[in-house]
């Protein structure tokens, strides 16, 4: 008997609902963690399963796929646009994470989606080295900080200075060692080769960041579109319209992945001192009102659907694509 699973992907937990002849067999909720992805691939292993479903959304789902699928599972990660179309259809009006995966059970029954295919083990790597390289390069921002405060004493010891200075050192060396196994990484595929030279193209963006940026969007699924791999990242705002809030200005939802919105930062707020396009754009926004925050974090979503376009069209960052004449009206 086919059995349909639908998965609802959360930050401390997965709930899944297993599904057989139109109707709900069972309903589960295992860890977030290593842990957790084995019990519930225990679990499935021992039933005929058709098809697991989960959506590409959240920063969760991946790595849980990709357990899912090593270990011999058949599994969907659709577009949560077609979820949320399929929920419309059958008047769903879901508001726990066990309706969220009973609905997408039923979405693998009725719908019958194409099985989805793994990224690589190299893009896999490349995803945690960058991920490495993130957390070391916020380490080594936090040691700078405090050598800066050390030297602006005249009291401080010269033994805290060389101390913090050699912890500075061995982090440059770990970042250095990183960053070379990426580009090798890298050069072992033709293509993001070609996609990190691409992304080098757009003004602030140089090797160590154009590595961190591929390092998150080379694994997500290409039939993304550039609105949705935006709330990916947590750059999507949303608006907050409830009582005596219904004026309330929208703000970014951070529910997405922090290292894609840590690697655009510092790109985008070089991108408004030095292009032209998108100063231009930044500034508009500014003028109108919006904080210089809420306009750089809009520069950033701009830069990302930039990116995104160099990854599925294959063509080099174009900032004046992004930044036109009718963009800054509409800003």
């Amino acid at each position: 008997m086919e059995t349909f699973v639908g998965v609802d992907v959360g930050a401390k937990s997965v709930v899944v609902v297993q599904r057989q002849v139109g109707r709900v067999i069972s309903s589960a909720e295992f860890r977030q963690t290593c842990e957790g992805h084995q019990a519930l691939i225990k679990q499935l292993k021992g039933r005929k399963v058709t098809c697991v479903v989960l959506e590409a959304t959240g920063v969760y789902y991946l790595d849980l796929a990709v357990a899912l699928q090593r270990a011999g599972l058949p599994v969907a990660v659709i577009n949560p646009r077609s979820f949320h179309h399929f929920a419309q259809l059958k008047l769903s009006h879901s508001k726990t994470d066990a309706e969220d995966a009973a609905l997408l059970a039923e979405y693998g029954e009725c719908m019958k989606p194409a099985l989805w295919q793994a990224p690589d083990d190299t893009l896999m790597g490349l995803r945690d080295i960058g991920r490495q390289i993130n957390r070391l390069t916020a380490t080594r921002t936090q040691a700078k900080n405090r050598l800066h405060a050390l030297l602006s004493k005249s009291t401080t010891l010269t033994l805290l200075i060389d101390d913090e200075a050699e912890g500075i050192e061995r982090l440059d060396q770990r970042i250095e060692k990183l960053t070379r196994a990426a580009v090798e990484l890298i050069s072992q595929q033709p293509q993001h080769k070609q996609y990190l030279a691409n992304f080098q193209q757009a003004k602030g963006i140089g090797q160590a960041s154009a590595i961190a940026l591929l390092a998150e969007l080379c694994v997500l699924p290409r039939e993304l579109k550039a609105p949705q791999v935006s709330r990916y990242a947590g750059l999507d705002v949303r608006l907050c319209q409830s009582g005596t809030s219904v004026n309330k200005p929208g703000r970014l939802s951070k529910a997405g992945n922090a290292y894609l919105r840590s690697a655009l930062y510092m790109p985008a707020l070089s991108a408004v001192r030095h292009d032209p396009n998108a100063k231009a754009f930044y500034e508009a926004l500014h003028k109108r009102g919006k904080k210089k925050i809420q306009a750089l974090c809009a520069v950033m979503r701009k830069y990302l659907t930039g990116l995104w376009a160099c990854l599925k069209l294959g063509v080099p960052f174009d900032s004046s694509k992004l930044f036109s004449q009718k963009h800054l009206k509409n800003a």
